[in-house]
């Protein structure tokens, strides 16, 4: 795969103007306000994944409208981890299976997988997922006419909140949002949203300067607003604008938690300047890994071990 963006000189001036509408804060304040509103705690049972090295939980709390959405809760044996990592999933993924998730936990790191609404490998349904008119199969277009609807709106929420549930259920001193493509675009969404986090960590995000992104990309998730677009060009403007309260770098701007970003030059599904543009955006204090080789994968085993020395780094173990 070449390089399928801009030259790198290029992505490191690449910095495109934010689309955020006059009322983007007030709708988050509303949308969250109510969730919370609705009360609920986290609910915990203990899991018996056969990984005996690790304390592993299942975990369901509210999101959405108080509906429930699962979780795994990873945690160092027989220890208090002075960090907790939430995590959140890729497009289509889920939280998967407990025993995937083993590496925080190994390097003494307590680990809350968040489910994702609706996609497979999980087991959190979208109950909210009435019609909304037309849409692309997939869910970057449901909801397209109006942010009210749209499915982000309910996932971001739910991402919000499972800070809110981390930070109950662990106890842990420090705080970081992390995840990669969706998830990524999801770390990006709470550290604009969520209070108290410490650290964010996304991993060539998705969800940022959907525009740009329809018009590059020729893969899946971008790809769906592309062939929404060619079928109803008509709906163009009013789409971006939705999805304009959705976005990672709008969510970035308003970010103060030190972050680690990756970026992978060869990405055909979140091609690099959607990243450059969420992390030059960003508000807090940043540094990005840039993996010019790499395709979606970003920087794989030896990225994730820099995002635990990055921790270590703000605060050690």
């Amino acid at each position: 795969m070449p390089i399928v963006d801009l030259p790198l000189a290029e992505l490191e001036r690449y910095k495109p103007d934010l689309t955020h509408e006059p009322d983007f804060d007030a709708f988050w304040r509303d949308t969250l306000d109510a969730a919370r509103g609705l009360g609920g705690r986290p609910a915990v049972v203990r899991a018996d994944t056969g990984v005996r090295a690790v304390d592993t939980y299942d975990v369901t709390f509210p999101g959405w409208a108080g509906e429930p959405v699962r979780g795994w809760l990873v945690v160092p044996k027989g220890r208090t981890a002075r960090w907790c990592v939430v995590e959140f999933q890729g497009y289509g993924v889920g939280r998967g299976r407990a025993h995937e998730h083993l590496l925080y936990a190994a390097c003494g790191i307590a680990h809350f997988v968040v489910d994702a609404r609706g996609h497979s490998r999980g087991d959190t349904g979208d109950v909210s997922a009435l019609s909304s008119g037309p849409h692309e199969p997939g869910f970057m277009t449901q909801g397209a006419h109006d942010p009210q609807a749209h499915y982000l709106r309910r996932l971001i929420t739910d991402a919000v909140r499972a800070v809110d549930a981390a930070r109950e259920l662990v106890g842990a001193e420090l705080l970081a949002a992390a995840g990669p493509s969706q998830g990524g675009g999801l770390a990006l969404a709470a550290s604009g949203l969520a209070t108290g986090l410490d650290a964010v960590l996304p991993d060539v995000p998705f969800l940022c300067d959907h525009r740009r992104g329809a018009l590059v990309s020729d893969r899946v998730p971008f790809l769906e607003v592309a062939q929404f677009l060619r079928k109803r060009p008509e709906l163009a403007e009013q789409t971006f604008r939705t999805l304009s309260y959705f976005d990672g770098m709008n969510f970035a701007a308003r970010a103060s938690a030190p972050a680690l970003f990756s970026v992978a030059l060869m990405d055909p599904v979140c091609p690099p300047s959607t990243v450059y543009a969420a992390y030059h955006h960003y508000a807090g204090e940043k540094e990005i890994r840039v993996y010019p080789f790499n395709e979606h994968e970003g920087g794989g085993a030896l990225h994730a071990m820099a995002r635990v020395e990055f921790l270590c780094g703000l605060g050690d173990f």
